[in-house]
């Protein structure tokens, strides 16, 4: 009985019923809309330093991350193989890489870089490089004086495929060590700070170059699932062999900035639901008040029949429910909607690259929508909604029927 009474109350006035839906509506719409946006930022952020060499997983010689310099080398990585068959899941991929600062130069730049030895095969099923070349080839075993360029780095150095790079740096033993190089292919990066940054060669040309014998600088990891980095990290904690100063990162150890990130926009974006909440709540509070005293003799006339307070408390909120309820249903169709129409071509913020270079951000935005965000989005306007509705539900409630049927 009360929903029924309270579907036909609420339809008493359309226009303001369908005003009051509205306002709902655009709030539930713009909390899940712009929680989606915030998420694919991070998302994206997440994925690009991943795949920019970073994995989910990481090994290295415990004081690399805080001296990246060939002294700091895993001299003798064959042991970790075992390890790793044992504690990684059937899917994941790993490599080995050397990598070291360095400087490449030709006839008319030097340029500071980070020089990667990389095994080919392995690094294609890990990283983006396998699939990031847009000019020439790819590196190939034996090839060893073939180089990977970025085309930011070939257009600063104003050279092309074919020509000659030379790189320097310091070998294990504190000596300059240098060698000639022909540029084999040149890729493509989403950030164009990696195309600057980062040269590739093959891996045994770096361990030549460098004197480190069967050394590496590092051991990358790609998961299958994000969800299972913790658990990989604390597994090869524990196999690893006893006495071996390693230490294992995961990629929110590696990329610190990005943690940041995902952290301060969880805050951001509850902060922004009470926010649209806010300036909804005046809506809810106005309109169902103003239905409220419209119905003085209504309510003063229920109460001279006998129906106690709490029933009539009960109504209103009712009525409430059922508002908030539909506009729920339809902020979330369309905010879904919204995403996934979005999400098929992502939002292209070319104009913007430089700026969003600054912050570590990809040149495309696909919105990411989180179940969560979505459940929070309804929780925040129906709990805090029904708050809202308690005050207009009450003041109906005290009205006497002396008071209200002498109401005109």
């Amino acid at each position: 009985m009360f929903f029924q009474l309270a579907w036909r109350n609420i339809w008493r006035n359309p226009k303001r019923t369908l005003i009051l839906l509205t306002a709902i509506v655009i709030g539930v719409w713009s909390m899940i809309f712009l929680g989606a946006l915030m998420r694919g930022i991070s998302d994206q952020m997440v994925r690009n330093g991943i795949a920019n060499l970073t994995g989910h997983v990481q090994i290295h010689l415990r004081g690399y991350r805080n001296d990246p310099v060939v002294e700091n080398s895993i001299l003798q990585p064959g042991k970790l193989e075992e390890v790793l068959a044992g504690a990684l899941p059937k899917e994941a991929h790993w490599t080995e890489r050397v990598r070291v600062y360095a400087v490449a130069s030709n006839a008319r730049h030097s340029i500071g870089v980070t020089l990667v030895g990389i095994d080919s095969a392995r690094e294609a099923q890990v990283s983006f490089i396998g699939s990031a070349v847009t000019q020439g080839d790819y590196l190939q075993p034996g090839k060893g004086n073939g180089i990977l360029i970025g085309q930011s780095l070939a257009e600063k150095f104003k050279t092309e495929l074919g020509k000659k790079l030379v790189l320097m740096a310091l070998d294990s033993k504190g000596d300059n060590a240098s060698r000639a190089f022909r540029i084999s292919g040149i890729f493509r990066a989403e950030l164009e700070a990696i195309e600057k940054q980062f040269v590739f060669v093959n891996l045994d040309t770096a361990r030549q170059m460098l004197k480190l014998k069967g050394g590496i600088s590092e051991i990358s990891i790609l998961l299958p699932e994000k969800s299972a980095t913790e658990a990989v990290v604390q597994s090869l904690r524990k196999q690893l062999p006893v006495g071996d100063s390693l230490e294992v990162a995961s990629w929110l150890d590696l990329l610190p900035f990005v943690t940041a990130v995902m952290e301060l926009y969880d805050g951001f974006i509850f902060i922004w639901f009470l926010i649209i909440f806010i300036a909804m709540g005046f809506g809810i509070v106005n309109t169902i008040l103003m239905a409220v005293f419209e119905r003085v003799r209504e309510f003063g006339l229920l109460k001279a029949l006998g129906m106690k307070p709490v029933w009539i408390v009960r109504q209103v909120l009712t009525e409430s429910f059922l508002l908030l309820l539909v506009g729920q249903v339809l902020g979330c169709i369309f905010g879904l909607v919204s995403v996934a129409l979005l999400a098929r071509n992502g939002i292209d913020l070319s104009a913007f690259a430089e700026g969003l270079e600054y912050a570590g951000m990809s040149r495309m935005i696909f919105p990411v929508v989180l179940v969560k965000d979505v459940v929070m989005a309804n929780l925040v306007v129906f709990i805090l909604g029904v708050l809202v509705s308690l005050y207009p539900a009450v003041k109906a409630a005290r009205f006497t029927p002396v008071e209200a049927l002498a109401r005109t």
